[in-house]
């Protein structure tokens, strides 16, 4: 039976702690990750017709929180890691590169953003080395719905992790409690579900082999969180949080429109004045069936032997109105979240760079609020990369440079660099605001300077002096 004593530095009581933490939060990951896969509750109809629309219900459901999560993911991108003089380090763009985080950091990105939070787990790599011997950093995506991190009150720093998961192979539970310094095993004493591990006192073994837990020398956590904006004093949510409620709407006013257009947006017969003939059960004497003559086709002549028959037909549904509503709902979706109106085009026809511009000004600042929290984790994430690999190197001043979010024309771009340079700007900060990465920026400075030493190789050498160019106060006489 594991150890309860409420102490931070005890491993078993931070297991089920942050354990039960982890799957009390679970039901809202749930329902965020429902609306953001486009699947949230079916909009609801009065109980006499749930019957009659249940196919409906199924169809009216569209996905616009998946949109304004993935408006904002488009625009993150981390291009790479930074010395303090500005200049980008090789052994960082190694680890980057080793580890795939050009496409990796998009997984976390995605989860930050779709379930409030994600996490980058560095550990020590299973078959890669450092030429002094030691281990390369391996770093990881993490979701979730398998890490939690315990933070100090006082700093907000993370001080302990946790990470748990369903070893698909044995059917156990697998868990281990992280330190700045050591790491503790943990294994469920029974085999248990995949979607819900236990966090009883005695559905955990510890599963080391030192009592002491597993050393590490890296001096910090290795679980680093990425949350999304989260406010002073509250939990992180979901990018669409604030829309949800719309969503919901935008869900039922669909359901309304297609109900409407499948049973009034046809123009209705009517018949007034003809004797249709009945039928009478004769057991109960009750009229059974009711002659329906008058069947809809396009070779159908109707014809009635009532004196004073007409025939008429109802007006269809106007579905404008329907319409109009899709579109203000859909429209407060975007303003609320955030996102540029382009991404539910509409009216916006040919629209111009200026107006391109102007409805990005709200995302585009949205979206550098996140590349500020996420830039922090990232240079963690690379601190820690370097203690795992034994480097000496002090990345306490690395940067992490991430690419403008704000979409401009290539043409636009290249007309200020050039006004810049004009200027003084170096040819290295302006490959940067053009959005080049560490690595092609080297290039680029390499590629100038080698064909700059070129061109001055290439230039005619000072004539030697002769009588003619010999100037006169050097010798030349004054001709006389």
């Amino acid at each position: 039976m594991l150890d309860e004593t409420p102490e931070i530095d005890n491993p078993d009581f931070m297991l089920l702690r942050l354990g039960r933490k982890l799957r009390k939060r679970t039901g809202a990951l749930d329902e965020w990750w429902r609306y953001y896969r486009g699947r949230p509750p079916l909009p609801q109809l009065p109980k006499k017709a749930e019957a009659a629309f249940l196919d409906f219900q199924r169809k009216a459901r569209t996905n616009f929180c998946g949109l304004i999560t993935s408006a904002s993911v488009h625009r993150l991108l981390a291009l790479g890691v930074t010395g303090e003089d500005g200049k980008p380090d090789p052994d960082a763009a190694r680890w980057w590169q080793v580890n795939r985080l050009d496409s990796r950091q998009k997984l976390v990105w995605r989860v930050a953003l779709s379930q409030s939070v994600g996490y980058m787990l560095v550990g020590e790599h299973p078959t890669k080395t450092e030429l002094n011997g030691r281990p390369s950093p391996l770093i990881t995506a993490e979701s979730p719905r398998e890490c939690i991190v315990e933070k100090d009150p006082a700093t907000g720093e993370a001080r302990v992790g946790l990470k748990a998961w369903h070893d698909d192979i044995d059917g156990y539970g697998r868990a281990r409690v992280l330190y700045d310094d050591t790491s503790f095993p943990y294994r469920t004493t029974e085999r248990c579900s995949p979607h819900r591990l236990p966090w009883g006192p005695d559905s955990w073994v510890y599963a080391g082999d030192r009592e002491e837990g597993e050393p590490h020398d890296w001096g910090m956590m290795p679980l680093v969180e990425f949350e999304r904006m989260p406010d002073l004093g509250e939990e992180p949510e979901p990018e669409f949080s604030a829309v949800m409620d719309v969503q919901d709407r935008v869900n039922l006013g669909v359901l309304n429109r297609m109900a409407a257009s499948r049973y009034s947006g046809f123009r209705q017969k009517w018949v007034r004045g003809h004797k249709f003939a009945k039928q009478k059960d004769p057991q109960t004497g009750q009229i059974t069936v009711v002659e329906q003559p008058f069947v809809p086709g396009p070779n159908s002549v109707w014809v009635s032997e009532g004196e004073s028959a007409q025939f008429g037909q109802l007006d269809a549904t106007d579905l404008t109105g329907f319409l109009r509503e899709h579109e203000a709902d859909v429209r407060d979706m975007l303003i609320l979240s955030q996102t540029p109106a382009y991404y539910y085009a509409n009216d916006l026809v040919n629209i111009g760079a200026d107006t391109v511009n102007a409805l990005d000004i709200l995302h585009v600042a949205k979206v550098r609020e996140h590349i500020a929290a996420f830039r922090e984790g990232l240079e963690d994430v690379v601190a820690l990369a370097a203690r795992v690999a034994g480097s000496e190197r002090d990345y306490t001043e690395a940067t992490v440079r991430f690419a403008n979010p704000q979409h401009l024309n290539p043409a636009v771009l290249a007309d200020a660099a050039t006004k810049k340079k004009a200027i003084g700007y170096p040819l290295d900060v302006l490959a940067e605001e053009m959005g080049e990465t560490p690595e092609q920026v080297r290039r680029i400075t390499a590629g100038a300077a080698s064909q700059a030493l070129l061109a001055a190789s290439l230039l005619p050498a000072n004539p030697a002096p002769t009588a003619g160019n010999v100037p006169v106060d050097e010798g030349g006489g004054d001709g006389g």
